[in-house]
């Protein structure tokens, strides 16, 4: 793998699809690379925010898609090119820090929201939270930076995660709304722009208010959100000179 590409600028802050495209080597935990073609798709029509390339926001927001899609592709946490490996931590409203060996164990939505009365992190794996989420959102469920406050090597900025809740949700119905979580994060990086540490606050409680709003399902239920009754409704400037979009 290498480390930079023609335009000098770090792998791990460029497009996300380049990041797979130089990655060799990989141990992929699905056993092949993913595909984003959808993905980018529905970035195309829904993103709130368009950045110019090469800016402040669009590294930002390379670098943090590229430690998700590492996070939730690759299984070796040590071939992760956005991380400070040994150095890697991350917590979610002040609450326990863990490592990359930890997320790539349990999976971001287990360690991002714990044990609640809607979802229990402790009865999940990492392959079943996965196949929950992606079923309840079957379109997917994108992620974008709004604003970023500060540039390295203390980066702190908002964003949000969107999706539209077409399919189950454990025991509930889907509303078919479109479900947003809003966020700030506090990253730390290198002077290479890697990652030592993520500081996430966000509502996670609003997050399962909204998967459960539609109410339990039961055998008579249409499973189909248009025509149920249900209804109202995890979870950087990098370079100096930058300038935002």
């Amino acid at each position: 793998m290498t480390s930079t590409q023609p335009n000098n600028l770090p792998l791990w802050v460029q497009d996300r699809d380049t990041v797979i495209k130089y990655s060799s080597n990989v141990e992929w935990r699905y056993q092949e690379a993913p595909d984003y073609s959808r993905s980018k798709e529905n970035l195309a029509k829904e993103s709130i925010c368009h950045h110019v390339e090469g800016s402040l926001e669009a590294l930002v927001q390379n670098l943090v898609r590229t430690f998700e899609m590492e996070v939730s592709f690759k299984s070796n946490p040590k071939q992760w090119l956005s991380v400070v490996n040994d150095q890697f931590r991350i917590s979610t409203n002040g609450g326990k820090e863990y490592t990359a060996a930890d997320l790539s164990a349990q999976g971001t939505y287990n360690l991002f929201m714990a044990d609640s009365e809607h979802y229990k992190a402790s009865e999940e794996s990492f392959e079943t939270s996965a196949k929950l989420f992606h079923s309840t959102f079957p379109q997917g469920f994108p992620w974008e930076v709004l604003e970023v406050y500060s540039g390295p090597p203390v980066v702190t900025f908002k964003w949000r995660h969107w999706g539209h809740f077409r399919g189950q949700y454990k025991d509930f119905a889907p509303t078919g709304e479109t479900v947003e979580i809003v966020g700030i994060t506090v990253a730390h990086v290198t002077d290479d722009l890697k990652i030592l540490s993520l500081e996430h606050y966000f509502d996670n409680n609003l997050f399962l208010e909204k998967l459960t709003a539609g109410g339990k399902v039961t055998n008579s239920d249409n499973s189909n959100p248009s025509e149920s009754n249900s209804g109202k409704c995890p979870f950087g400037s990098f370079f100096k000179g930058l300038k935002k979009s």
